[in-house]
């Protein structure tokens, strides 16, 4: 039988607290990766977890591991945690809410004096929200796991102009740790990581249910740097015949794949598909013809198969646009990230979990990429929690309602006691 373990809630609501105070930039939170804000944010939390009698390190990449031993300490250990840095002028509770999840299970199982049978450990890892500095994906939980390339060293951060090798060395860790392969966590070692987050979509504020247990991570297929060319010239004295006009072309486009979305979802397929950028130049002034537009595609869902399917309708319908409109397509260079499946047994002690809590749950994809992605890559079964918000996420509004954060909280310390069994 397990105990009744209550978690610390409040020591994380004061750790919320701080974390606001000490990264607020005016506007919403600032906590850049690999800078002054995320290493204030680990700093905070780290003097937290050693007040409540955890045991802390910080690996070479700038993790940070706060541990509750267990008896056997050779057993596989339970891994719980997310990240603290943010996007500029984000806000409070990304990634910050499953490492103080992570915190407040860890400090209530050692306030009731419980020893579990395999050590506890909390993580707060770095840069996750990468993409908002570096271009690449999980550098800090990625070089944790051994899976972070070398070469990746050399991206620049995109405010800095400074390289990942050159930002770790200026915050004190060690990126030739990276260089010869070392790992923090593999399968060998961990049983299993949980990562709590904030739901980052309107789905369980608008369906009254205050968790979500994820089902899988989306993959992604993507275009970043994509372009149209057709040929500037006056709107006024050149009729529609003889246009080249790189704006309607990709108007066109957009319209087209927005449709496929549509038919794709009515056949059950479950993904987004985003325009994150659609625009033309700088060089289109009020009286012309756009002669060159540029887009950014984002399309991502947890089955591949869906991915696949509205991007082989882009390719399949831009040369017809092109012959139509007299216009070109350069579409650069196409990125992709896999899916990642939450482990079914992760999946199924939460669930007996919140059952067991009377904590109302659904079951859910997530919409956005998180470090559990890595650690499924890495081998290791891993689960995700939502816990529903207010008003979005990446926003200086984020909100989250404390009571929906503490019986999260509760069915995560249910989750880890049973796991560290």
């Amino acid at each position: 039988m397990l105990p009744n373990l209550t978690p610390d809630t409040a020591l994380a609501e004061r750790l919320f607290d701080e974390l606001r105070a000490a990264t607020h930039d005016g506007v919403g939170i600032t906590r850049e990766a690999y800078g002054p804000g995320e290493a204030k944010a680990h700093a905070i939390v780290r003097a937290a977890a050693d007040a409540a009698g955890l045991e802390t390190r910080v690996d070479p990449v700038g993790n940070l591991l706060m541990t509750l031993p267990g008896a056997d300490r050779a057993a596989k250990r339970v891994v719980m945690g997310s990240h603290l840095d943010s996007v500029r002028s984000g806000g409070n509770y990304d990634g910050a809410a499953g490492v103080l999840a992570g915190l407040a299970a860890a400090a209530g199982m050692k306030r009731a004096g419980f020893v579990p049978g395999r050590d506890v450990t909390v993580v707060a890892v770095r840069a996750e929200e990468a993409g908002a500095w570096f271009p690449v994906s999980y550098p800090g939980s990625r070089a944790a796991l051994g899976l972070l390339q070398p070469q990746e060293l050399a991206i620049k951060r995109m405010d800095s102009g400074r390289t990942l090798a050159e930002h770790m060395r200026e915050e004190g860790f060690r990126p030739d740790f990276v260089e010869s392969g070392g790992k923090t966590f593999s399968a060998a070692d961990t049983a299993a990581f949980l990562e709590l987050h904030i739901e980052q979509g309107p789905v369980l504020d608008a369906e009254g249910v205050p968790i979500g247990i994820v089902t899988g991570i989306p993959g992604s297929r993507r275009l970043r740097a994509a372009r149209v060319l057709g040929e500037y010239n006056h709107s006024g004295a050149t009729p529609r015949r003889y246009r080249r006009d790189a704006a309607i072309a990709l108007a066109e486009l957009a319209h087209r794949v927005d449709e496929r979305w549509a038919e794709l979802e009515a056949q059950g397929h479950a993904l987004v598909c985003t325009f994150c950028v659609l625009a033309t130049t700088e060089e289109a002034g009020f009286t012309k013809i756009a002669g060159e537009a540029r887009f950014q595609l984002d399309v991502r869902s947890v089955n591949p198969h869906s991915v696949d399917a509205v991007m082989e309708t882009l390719y399949d319908i831009i040369p017809g646009i092109e012959a139509r409109r007299g216009v070109r397509f350069e579409l650069g260079n196409e990125t992709s990230s896999r899916a990642a499946p939450m482990d079914a047994g992760v999946q199924a002690g939460l669930k007996r979990a919140a059952g067991e809590l009377g904590v109302r749950h659904r079951a859910m994809a997530s919409g956005g990429g998180h470090d559990a992605a890595a650690f499924v890559q890495a081998g290791i079964p891993a689960g995700m929690l939502f816990v529903r918000n207010q008003n979005g996420s990446h926003n200086p509004h984020e909100a989250m309602r404390m009571d929906d954060f503490d019986k999260a909280c509760a069915v995560v310390t249910r989750w880890a006691a049973e796991m560290a069994q």
